[in-house]
């Protein structure tokens, strides 16, 4: 049915018709159940049309917008008098603009334009965090459409416990530059103490499947082979090797091997015992008793050690797991390791294969590591994470996260508190 010969509930089709008027509505006010519906069965009456619509609440208080096309049968300054009066019976107060022909029409062709989500992950979100990102969307020419907080109502008096705060900027447009835009993420992040997350908003950003982490200084506090080094009495040694292979100075095999053969002779009993006090990273026990719920595939992918990925496999409920094996001989750690070393292009091949057997596009995935033999990995997935990374792997990146825990990661995925379990 053409819209400019839309018929009348009121039975007035046959007056003379102008073409369809389109209108902007604004409500504002304290909320309260039965507004919007009040609201709609008014604009009922006049038989219009909703084009587009956005409601947002922020402590009680209503923001609502109605972009509504109105018959040519119908007056639109009548329906906007008829507005006001029950918006103010309501105790709302309304704003209308009646939009022309050529900005309606400019808006319509606007919606072929990128779209973007900017995740802001802080302790607390302060002023200048928000005022500094809105900046910088703005001077990359971009628009932001919804606004929106993931995290959960924050206490009035802070506690003890470790805070979180999520917020979602939701962009339409092109970067004038995304080199000096990537630039500024990381000059905003490592200033003003907060995370920035960029994604391109589409099908695949909403439909990731599987979660490969890595496991030391990742899903656990510490290196675990430092911690059996310390048993071995070797321990001062094994971390400065240990550290250089994360910042990518050394060979990641050959500072394997050296390390692991300082084990030579530790009893096989010392595992267990290692493995008893390693702590877990905040926020891991959320993330994948949260990822588990929602039918994700979890993976470890780890240069270390498989004794200690399969008693995390357990303790978490992780559905893979690849790391070193190493050599227990008569009971003793012989100081070798069996098989190919789980390293970075290793990383990276695991991760293929398992996209390639769940049947997912690579997009699809996310890679969490901190070191730089997680780097393949975690250029190769939808979604990878430097997490609280060494320099060169946080600059290297494309995402980072620092500031808060494991469980953040859930923001990226655009999950909110409230959908969560403790």
């Amino acid at each position: 049915m053409n819209d400019s010969i839309l018929p009348s509930p009121l039975g007035t089709s046959s007056l003379p018709t102008r073409p369809p008027t389109i209108v902007l509505l604004r409500f504002t006010g304290d909320d309260c159940p039965g507004l919007t519906a009040s609201i709609s069965e008014r604009l009922h009456r006049f038989n219009c049309r909703v084009i587009d619509v956005n409601q947002a609440v922020i402590h009680r208080s209503l923001l609502l917008g109605m972009l509504v096309q109105i018959p040519g049968t119908e007056d639109p300054e009548r329906l906007i008098r008829k507005m006001r009066r029950k918006s103010r019976k309501l105790g709302l107060k309304c704003k209308a603009k009646i939009v022309c022909d050529p900005d309606y029409d400019a808006w319509v062709k606007r919606q072929g334009k990128s779209r973007f989500i900017l995740t802001l992950l802080s302790r607390s979100v302060t002023a200048e965090q928000f005022a500094a990102v809105s900046r910088l969307v703005s001077d990359q020419g971009l628009n932001i459409d919804v606004i929106t907080r993931l995290s959960g109502r924050p206490e009035r008096e802070p506690g003890d416990e470790l805070t979180r705060a999520c917020v979602e900027f939701s962009l339409r447009g092109d970067p004038t530059d995304a080199n000096a835009l990537k630039a500024s993420l990381l000059e905003l992040s490592n200033r003003l103490n907060l995370d920035l997350a960029w994604q391109r908003d589409d099908a695949f950003r909403r439909n990731r499947r599987i979660v490969a982490l890595d496991m030391d200084s990742t899903l656990l506090q510490a290196e675990v082979i430092d911690e059996l080094a310390k048993e071995a009495g070797a321990g001062e040694k094994v971390s400065a090797i240990t550290e250089a292979a994360m910042r990518g100075e050394i060979d990641f095999d050959e500072s394997l091997r050296q390390r692991v053969q300082s084990l030579e002779g530790l009893p096989e009993s010392v595992l267990p015992k290692v493995a008893e006090r390693l702590q877990l990273t905040e926020g891991a026990e959320r993330l994948l008793s949260n990822l588990r719920r929602f039918g994700y595939t979890t993976a470890i992918l780890s240069g270390g050690f498989t004794y200690f990925g399969e008693h995390l496999q357990k303790l978490l409920g992780i559905d893979h797991v690849h790391a070193n094996q190493l050599e227990i001989v008569d009971g003793k750690l012989t100081g070798r390791v069996l098989g190919p070393i789980v390293n970075a292009e290793r990383k990276a091949l695991l991760l293929e294969q398992l996209a390639a057997n769940e049947g997912v596009d690579r997009k699809q995935m996310i890679a969490i590591g901190d070191g730089a033999n997680d780097l393949p990995m975690l250029s190769r997935a939808g979604l990878g994470i430097a997490f609280h990374a060494k320099p060169i792997v946080r600059e290297s990146a494309e995402h980072r996260m620092s500031t808060l825990g494991l469980d953040a990661v859930l923001y990226l995925l655009g999950v909110r508190d409230r959908d969560l379990v403790e």
